[in-house]
């Protein structure tokens, strides 16, 4: 399956890494950050690789390399990048990644491009813990918008309440375990991701 149009890549920093306690963007792995690591991943496969990011951090050293789309959007957690994204090229899809996923790989994102459904507003993963849709790990194609703006005018910013209750593809990932993410200090055990010092 392909898909008609051409895909970007956006890595979502833009958060605010409440529950880790520091911004999870600069934890370190093999000596680059998780956000240079999930850039290089995705330029690996993509023309364009952008970076998701809130106003406030638009010019910090971590960031300011890479080539940003600002969030238009405030409050409504990752949801705002990918709408973000969405809106500044809008005849585009985007493979959305968090920047939190020290173990995603090439084989993870290669079957992910793959497969991408044309029948389809968003392909994901399905979870292998709940079945449920990843949608940190996704394509998302220009008509995700209109359903992702209609939650968002309902109050749901649930990224994967919105997947579950839209028309999306989801696909076995050919690794278990490769979108384990790491949200809390806790999740670092048995990663290679270190705090920064």
């Amino acid at each position: 399956m392909t898909t008609p149009e051409t895909i970007f890549g956006l890595v979502l920093a833009g958060g605010n890494s409440r529950r880790m306690g520091r911004d999870k963007a600069a934890l370190l792995a093999d000596g680059e950050t998780q956000l240079q690591r999930a850039v290089r991943l995705l330029d690996g496969h993509l023309g364009r690789v952008f970076v998701s990011t809130a106003a406030h951090q638009a010019g910090d050293p971590l960031r300011q390399n890479f080539a940003q789309i600002v969030d238009r959007y405030t409050d409504i957690g990752p949801v705002a990048g990918i709408m973000s994204a969405l809106e500044e090229y809008p005849q585009n899809a985007w493979l959305v990644m968090a920047c939190d996923l020290p173990n995603v790989d090439d084989q993870t994102i290669a079957y992910l491009l793959q497969h991408v459904s044309t029948e389809h507003a968003v392909t994901a993963f399905r979870s292998v813990n709940d079945g449920l849709p990843e949608p940190l790990c996704a394509i998302y194609r220009p008509a995700a918008y209109e359903l992702i703006m209609n939650f968002v005018a309902d109050g749901i910013h649930c990224p994967r309440k919105m997947l579950i209750n839209s028309p999306t593809c989801l696909l076995t990932q050919p690794r278990p375990g490769a979108l384990h993410n790491v949200n809390t200090p806790g999740d670092l055990a048995g990663t290679s991701v270190k705090l920064a010092s």
